[in-house]
């Protein structure tokens, strides 16, 4: 890659503060290679204008619509660009090379900014060919429901990531920190088949992907430079990221084969009543939950401290039963329920509880959506 001598081109602002703004977000802040804190900036003679980043395990770039006058390309400083790109005024900005130079102009702003050598960038990955597509707020939502349940250790690299299963048609969703699990599964229209594969994914990028695209989005599953990837692409923009290395556990074990307790309930109101009660929970302990008698009651705080307590209707099969769960894990997976009602199975005290939505209080169970949860029974 080399740098053009001049390069030159117009674009408006809100288009250009958007596309800086979104390629910038995940520069690393200490990389091993200096020119990685950059933004990629190149422009086609075909009137757009590219900006990237890559950082070797993920590249983003986006392409936006310019006038251009004299196509090439620079490297800057992204987190310079995006800020100056968001402090211009609501005018058309032009963007000028000269003499290692890259000067902005906005109304009557002003900016000159150093570039950096465009020769050290790596080369970006090559976009594959397409492998799926799927609606991206199909995708979006079903990120949001199971990465929750993925680890915060980066020490377990595996388990902070969304193990991705591909079967024909049908995509399944994983994410486990060992205290719960979550699965969600979904159609999506492959360009084969009977296409079959497995990807681990950091959560963390999923989630940034999911909530970045629109329309339609394209998924790709293919290598790189003899290391496999996936590629998300929609409206102009491009994410890649390299596949995390590892043997996910066999977590789909964790679900019991029956359910000796069932309860259902309206999951706003559990919510609602989740949230107050937490209040006096103090860190580390569990909010019970008592089954009995047609209800459900919530209880946390013991002794001298704060206690709180909320009662709601339940509808129960197969008997009473107290257990407890982390107020914060519990949250997360009622918040993740996009039903009106949701059932609880349980087995045992001291067994995982599977989580999962209905449309109606006696219906069908929504099973494209569990959440499994180990209880906590120290009150």
């Amino acid at each position: 890659m080399n740098a053009d001598s001049t390069v030159k081109f117009k674009v408006e602002r809100d288009v250009f503060a958007d596309a800086v703004t979104w390629a910038a977000k995940n520069l690393p802040q200490r990389p091993v290679i200096p020119v990685l804190t950059g933004v990629l900036v190149t422009a086609e003679s075909d009137g757009t204008v590219r900006f990237a980043f890559y950082d070797l395990d993920v590249s983003q770039r986006i392409t936006v619509e310019a006038d251009v006058e004299t196509p090439g390309t620079f490297l800057v400083s992204g987190r310079l660009l995006a800020d100056i790109a968001r402090a211009l005024p609501p005018q058309q900005v032009v963007l000028e090379l000269n003499n290692g130079k890259v000067d902005i102009s906005c109304g009557s702003s002003r900016f000159s900014l150093m570039t950096m050598p465009v020769e050290e960038y790596p080369d970006l990955p090559t976009i594959p060919d397409t492998t799926g597509v799927v609606s991206a707020s199909t995708f979006q939502h079903a990120v949001s429901q199971v990465a929750v349940a993925a680890s915060r250790d980066d020490t377990l690299p595996v388990l902070t990531s969304v193990r991705i299963e591909i079967e024909g048609d049908k995509v399944t969703l994983l994410a486990t920190d060992r205290y719960r699990l979550a699965v969600r599964q979904f159609t999506w229209n492959p360009r084969t088949p009977d296409f079959s594969a497995n990807a681990l994914l950091r959560a963390k990028t999923l989630s940034e992907v999911a909530k970045s695209m629109s329309g339609d989005l394209e998924i790709s599953v293919a290598e790189s430079n003899g290391k496999e990837m996936l590629s998300f692409s929609s409206d102009g923009r491009v994410v890649t990221s390299l596949l995390i290395e590892g043997d996910y556990p066999k977590v789909r074990s964790l679900f019991p084969k029956e359910s000796t307790i069932t309860a259902v309930l309206q999951v706003g109101a559990l919510r609602e009543a989740v949230r107050r009660v937490s209040l006096v929970a103090e860190r580390n302990t569990p909010i019970k939950f008592e089954f009995t008698d047609g209800s459900l009651v919530l209880r946390a705080g013991a002794g001298d401290d704060a206690q709180a307590s909320e009662a709601l209707p339940a509808t129960i099969e197969g008997g009473d039963i107290l257990t407890g769960f982390n107020p914060h894990y519990i949250s997360e997976g009622l918040n993740a329920i996009d039903t009106p009602y949701v059932r609880f199975s349980l087995t045992d005290p001291k067994k995982p509880v599977v989580i999962s939505g209905m449309q109606e209080p006696d219906g069908e169970v929504d099973s494209a959506y569990r959440y499994l949860l180990m209880p906590i029974l120290r009150f």
